[in-house]
């Protein structure tokens, strides 16, 4: 399923004292749910000095000041937010202009630092912990199983924690992360998920950089994925840039971006080898949930059943919960763009761990096919997690998943002003 959002922009040479920048239409092929938008600005003297960039949004009682917010690249975009249900054949208006104001969101999401987590938080809520320091095991366990840099806790909107970190049965799970199963470097196996085997682990290596602004807010992290294998020191064999982006939505559901870039310095890269595990991005669920309180439904229709291995667009998981609506759950989706798509999956089945049935997800990209990464080429895999209470129907989550899929199409025309 592709979606198409069609974008037309009329852009205006203008003089210095002009404050209309562009206009543009918003039109849907598909229904969506809470779509972030974003308009390139190239051709668009956006960095200056001279006044701020604000976005409105035409309708009946006319114009309306919304959120906005600048993404410096090497191309730059503007994104907003299109919130609630946008359905197909929709058309919406907006309109660019310099002012002097800036618009403030009525709520967003907040960034903060202490020693150990970066904390993402909305209206005093928390959202998720980034674990950048180094967290040890306990004191019954190889201190090999030590690591840093992967999301814990993640919480439910009413406050549920969702995640589960060095669990008895498997001290190498870290809530949400992505380290390589099974690797080869020149020959070499190294596996950076088994932390016991003493081959690899992964590390937090710095930030790149923080955002906090009206539409999103997030963190770009360099993770290691250190060998341990050569002669010599422990010599990086890949570097990763997770890039974690929560949208103001508003407190009811999270919308989260989980993207990773992976990048080999290795003079002859590295071979990420087919496996049932690696890579993407996995998450151990709490420790609730077993195989009589927690569901999995795919968009291929596959449930606990006979999701492992299957391809999917998007998978939803579902869990019994300490709220006044009895549930909670993620939706995870799988961007087009990723290698495999629709995606391989790793879920646990129903007589996991001794028959408990806990919760285990992840996107594999390699599940069925070896992938090799070159030396010093980019290679990245985007996510998106929807973590709600309550319960949500199919219908729904494909909004969610047409908002996340669809490239936008940009028609644009110039026009002078008098």
């Amino acid at each position: 399923m592709k979606t198409i959002l069609i974008i037309t922009i009329v852009l205006f040479t203008q003089s210095l004292r002009a404050q209309e920048l562009a206009r543009f239409k918003v039109l849907s092929e598909e229904d969506r749910m809470d779509a972030p938008v974003s308009v390139s600005l190239d051709g668009i003297n956006y960095n200056t000095d001279q006044g701020k960039l604000v976005l409105y949004e035409k309708n009946r009682q006319g114009e309306i000041a919304i959120p906005s917010q600048i993404e410096s690249a090497h191309s730059a975009r503007l994104w907003f937010l299109v919130k609630g249900e946008l359905k197909k054949g929709t058309t919406r208006e907006f309109i660019l202009k310099r002012e002097e104001q800036e618009i403030k969101a009525s709520e967003k999401v907040i960034v903060a630092k202490d020693d150990e987590d970066l904390r993402l938080t909305m209206n005093d809520k928390p959202i998720l912990k980034y674990r950048y320091a180094v967290t040890l095991p306990p004191k019954e366990a190889s201190p090999l199983f030590k690591r840093s840099g992967y999301i814990h806790p993640l919480w439910s909107p009413e406050g549920q924690e969702l995640t589960r970190i060095q669990a008895p049965d498997h001290y190498h799970h870290y809530g949400i992360w992505g380290p390589w199963t099974k690797t080869h470097i020149d020959g070499r196996e190294v596996d950076f998920w088994n932390l016991l085997k003493g081959q690899g682990t992964v590390k937090f290596a710095g930030f790149l950089s923080e955002a906090e602004g009206e539409v999103f807010s997030g963190f770009k992290a360099l993770q290691q994925h250190i060998d341990f294998g050569t002669a010599g020191e422990d010599e990086v064999a890949m570097n990763e840039i997770l890039d974690v982006r929560a949208w103001n939505t508003g407190d009811d559901i999270w919308m989260i971006d989980y993207t990773t870039s992976l990048n080999s310095p290795l003079e002859n890269g590295i071979m990420l080898d087919a496996y049932r595990y690696g890579g993407g991005i996995g998450w151990r669920a709490t420790e609730k949930w077993n195989k009589d309180n927690c569901t999995v439904l795919t968009s291929e229709g596959k449930t606990r059943l006979d999701a492992d291995g299957s391809n999917a667009r998007w998978c939803m998981v579902e869990g019994e919960s300490d709220t006044e609506e009895g549930r909670s759950g993620i939706l995870f989706l799988s961007h087009p763009s990723n290698r495999m798509h629709p995606e391989p999956m790793r879920v646990w089945p129903l007589d996991a761990n001794g028959g408990r049935g806990d919760m285990y997800f992840e996107f594999v990209p390699i599940r069925h096919n070896d992938w090799k990464l070159d030396s010093k080429q980019d290679y990245t895999l985007k996510y998106r997690m929807i973590v709600f209470d309550g319960k949500m129907d199919v219908e729904t989550a494909e909004k969610f998943w047409n908002s996340f899929a669809g490239n936008p199409t940009i028609e644009m025309s110039k026009a002078t002003v008098n």
